[in-house]
């Protein structure tokens, strides 16, 4: 899909309306979508402030195509960070489908395909597609959504170090970020520190090892109760309106560093360290999913 040329400002594109502009041609990449029924379908957002400039979003999005051409998903881990600190929003905000459907559809359809269009295997015909909640979906689908959620629940107040560390794993955004347990940080946090241990030991089947650990994570926090067994402090939301009242004057997020999030607080460290002892315990005895078992031949 070529590059289009995005609108100045964000807008929310109802969902309602997205499934008339997603043809299989349009999620294959062969077909452009109608940039001017979606901007009339789309509303403005009743706020002038810079944060909702789409060009310093459209700026991380070509450098990012740029930087990772040979590893698309090596992007998740630069891009989240960077995406949430430019497009600073409360959880509310963000909550809002609308605005991740007018990103993708209207402002960087073309990073969407790029990033989550199957590559072509020699010897196989089948068609490509991008699957629709790509473009317009739950959170912890979404293209863009996921990335701004994943930075979100992983960050440690203003430290983005831990959402790199999760987002190099494919299979911690893709389940984590479905759990209810990951809204309490230290159990976010905590996880982050599993998954860093098991890639810094070299652990075989990492990914199996993240699904085993999210599984026993989820399945044990409906009796432990984590936020009674580690306590975490309430966050500062005045801290978090100034960060957001600061994107008017901002500069643009280094590509090359870690931007800061905001300050509005860290896990405790008790807590965390805590949380991190038990789920270990998890994770070196969580049983691995048998692959052989889901092969349609049963070899």
């Amino acid at each position: 899909m070529i590059r289009p040329e995005a609108p100045e400002r964000l807008a929310a594109l109802p969902s309602a309306a997205v499934s008339a502009y997603l043809s299989s041609g349009v999620r294959a990449g062969r077909e452009q979508l109608p940039r001017v029924a979606i901007l009339r379908a789309s509303t403005a957002i009743p706020d002038d402030s810079a944060r909702w400039d789409t060009a310093p979003i459209r700026e991380l999005l070509d450098e990012a195509m740029y930087r990772f051409a040979g590893s698309r998903a090596d992007a998740d881990a630069w891009l989240a960070p960077r995406l949430h600190a430019t497009l600073r929003m409360t959880r509310a905000e963000a909550a809002r489908p609308e605005l991740w459907n007018f990103l993708a559809l209207a402002v960087a359809p073309d990073y969407v395909l790029w990033r989550h269009l199957a590559v072509r295997e020699a010897g196989h015909d089948t068609a490509r597609l991008v699957s629709t909640p790509r473009f317009s979906g739950p959170h912890h689908t979404q293209a863009f959504a996921r990335l701004w959620w994943a930075a979100e629940m992983f960050r440690d107040g203003h430290d983005y170090r831990p959402v790199e560390i999760a987002c190099g794993t494919q299979d911690m955004i893709n389940t984590a970020l479905r759990l209810d347990a990951i809204d309490h940080k230290p159990t976010a946090l905590a996880m982050v520190r599993v998954l860093k241990g098991l890639a810094d030991s070299r652990a075989t089947r990492l990914g199996d090892r993240v699904n085993a650990l999210c599984t026993a994570v989820n399945a044990a926090g409906s009796t432990l109760m984590y936020d009674v067994i580690a306590p975490h402090d309430a966050p500062d939301h005045g801290a978090l309106a100034r960060w957001i009242e600061e994107s008017e004057f901002a500069p643009a997020v280094p590509w090359d560093q870690l931007p800061d999030g905001p300050e509005d607080g860290t896990a405790r460290r008790s807590s965390l360290d805590l949380l991190t002892v038990m789920f270990e315990r998890f994770s070196s005895a969580a049983p691995l999913r048998d692959r052989a078992r889901a092969r349609p031949d049963g070899s």
